[in-house]
């Protein structure tokens, strides 16, 4: 449904910079993209399982350019502990909903990005306890 509407807005508004959604698990061993200046995921790796969180930085490792980024967006635990009673509480849902599912530890996130290319190079707080976080790709060496 999310593909559609999206789809849907873009032919609405033609833009030769919008390409058409692609339907991509985070997971697979292989993504419909060859390559990609950056990767931008939203609110999703709380809301699946950890394994899609490394399929995540495993894709964006091989598709992304030297200097390429990968943008996270959403909330995180922080050294082990979350940055909010609300994140606590999130955080209990999930885990009622999905025993896989849950608010993330940054530093473990970025401790596995590491051996996709992938380093922290800014995390910047956002609104509702959320957080913005960029790693940058570098060519192995």
């Amino acid at each position: 449904q999310a593909l559609a509407s999206i789809l849907s807005w873009r032919e609405a508004s033609p833009s030769p910079n919008l390409l058409a959604p692609v339907d991509l698990d985070a997971a697979a061993e292989s993504w419909p993209v060859a390559a990609a200046d950056a990767v931008v995921c939203i609110n999703m790796i709380h809301i699946a399982p950890p394994a899609a969180c490394e399929g995540l930085l495993r894709g964006a490792g091989r598709v992304l350019p030297e200097g390429g980024v990968l943008c996270l967006y959403g909330p995180f635990r922080r050294h082990g502990k979350h940055t909010a009673p609300s994140n606590e509480e999130f955080d209990q849902s999930l885990k009622r909903r999905d025993p896989f599912w849950g608010v993330r530890d940054l530093e473990t996130v970025a401790e596995a990005a590491v051996a996709h290319g992938l380093t922290l190079s800014e995390v910047v707080p956002m609104p509702a306890n959320n957080l913005s976080v960029v790693f940058q790709h570098h060519a192995a060496r």
